[in-house]
């Protein structure tokens, strides 16, 4: 609680902290040994009332062609994840050189499977209390799904004009995990923006990564799953269904042969990492060697030191600590509202039927292990959405071999691509880097050249 109150004072000083020169050119950075090879720049841009959230962003010019490839916005998972972690530990230009590193010694190296080597990326850390965002009034310092989706929203207007150069390159709202409930919300707005006459923005769809999509059927799906992959068994599973009705989640606490059979599920799943059925279930508080993410112990020590905040540009004084992920906000199945965050947003199945009315293209990305959101329950509701079969379910490749399955969907101008990674987990750039990054510059590359001729 004490922290708390020192966080408190910290934002409230924060009031009378000077907001120009809010973008910076990063040429160094601790722990790469030369100058970046690439452009980054970091910055905050204010949204909300009197701009009282401070969101704090990196954003990498594509090493291809900045001024025609894609442009997209990556919101992080939770809530709560900061931007940081997808920008050196999944997708971004640079990742942790582990066998270099020692938690007061971090390198860092290129990574060759970034998706900035064909797109403009800007990696945000959101909402104000995540990374090295922050906010200047007690009131700001709450969020919720729509109060979220209005400010990411927001921050892309206020970021294409301050960087005009970038508003005629194809816009992409992105993300993964949680912000499947809101990347389809932004990027409707995006859409009914321009209809109404609103700045313009160049939104051609929106690009997710095992996605979050109503918060009833991801995780009934898990069922489904577990018995697909043999997790449990053909009885348990009929057994299970036949008595629960389909529903594992929102039980009838009255229908005990449903309860007991849930039982038998759950002694059979409960010693599963839910993020990759293949890896370790780890233990946070007897971690083992197999489970201990040493990378996450090194992204912390480096976001914490001094000289890598002051490379950043961060606003002295902003944040106390950087945290790894912020659980006072982060979702729990069936989680109740906080004082900080509002889950208003339920299902956003209703967002994606409206895009299906847009000239909007759609990629949806999972691995075939993970059992956190599982593709059953994605195939689940895309087929809700009425679309007629563009291209069946076959095989991609990467090297010449089967990296996983895709297949497409379409309606009049709108198309949803949908490709599992084989072998891939919850965060598939993490499981499978090459391939992630192959299907996804594979698809904007489509779109270009689509656009273009």
């Amino acid at each position: 609680m004490e922290s708390n109150y020192i966080l408190l004072s910290i934002i409230f000083a924060c009031i009378f902290i000077t907001l120009s020169n809010s973008t910076s050119i990063i040429k160094t950075l601790p722990g790469f040994p030369s100058d970046l090879p690439f452009t980054l720049e970091t910055g905050y841009v204010g949204v909300g009332e009197n701009d009282d959230a401070q969101f704090f962003y990196y954003f990498v010019e594509s090493q291809r062609d900045p001024l025609h490839d894609p442009l997209l916005l990556y919101l992080t998972g939770g809530p709560g994840t900061p931007a940081l972690y997808p920008f050196l530990y999944q997708i971004g230009p640079l990742s942790i050189n582990l066998e270099r590193s020692s938690r007061g010694n971090i390198t860092l190296e290129l990574n060759p499977y970034s998706w900035t080597q064909a797109a403009n990326v800007i990696f945000l850390d959101l909402p104000a209390g995540v990374g090295f965002s922050y906010a200047t009034t007690l009131e700001a310092s709450k969020s919720g799904d729509s109060i979220l989706a209005t400010h990411c929203y927001d921050f892309i207007k206020k970021w294409i004009v301050e960087h005009p150069r970038f508003s005629n390159n194809p816009l992409y709202i992105s993300g993964i995990s949680y912000m499947g409930i809101l990347v389809p919300v932004v990027t409707l707005r995006a859409f009914n923006g321009n209809e109404r006459g609103d700045q313009r923005l160049n939104i051609k769809g929106c690009l997710i990564v095992s996605p979050l999509t109503d918060k009833f059927s991801d995780f009934n799906a898990r069922v489904e799953y577990a018995h697909r992959l043999a997790l449990i068994s053909d009885d348990i599973y009929e057994s299970t269904k036949e008595a629960c009705h389909g529903n594992y989640v929102y039980t009838d606490p009255k229908n005990d042969l449903c309860s007991n059979n849930l039982e038998r599920v759950n002694e059979c799943i409960s010693g599963i990492n839910l993020s990759n059925i293949l890896e370790p279930l780890c233990d946070d508080a007897n971690p083992t060697e197999a489970c201990t993410d040493t990378r996450k112990i090194y992204l912390e020590s480096w976001a914490n030191s001094k000289d890598v905040q002051k490379a950043l540009h961060i606003r002295e004084g902003t944040i106390e600590t950087w945290e790894q992920n912020n659980d006072m906000i982060h979702y729990d199945f069936k989680k109740n509202d906080t004082v900080y965050y509002s889950y208003d947003i339920f299902s956003s199945i209703s967002y994606h039927k409206q895009l299906t009315t847009k000239n909007c293209q759609v990629l949806i990305l999972g691995g075939d292990h993970d059992m956190t959101f599982p593709y059953v329950g994605t195939l689940g509701w895309i087929g809700s959405l009425g679309l007629s079969t563009k291209s069946p379910w076959n095989p991609w490749f990467a090297n010449n071999q089967v990296a996983g399955y895709r297949t497409t969907f379409a309606k009049d101008e709108y198309s949803l691509n949908y490709a599992t990674i084989k072998g891939a987990g919850h965060s598939t750039a993490l499981y499978k880097p090459q391939e992630t990054s192959v299907i996804v510059d594979e698809w904007l590359d489509s779109h270009i050249n689509l656009s273009d001729s």
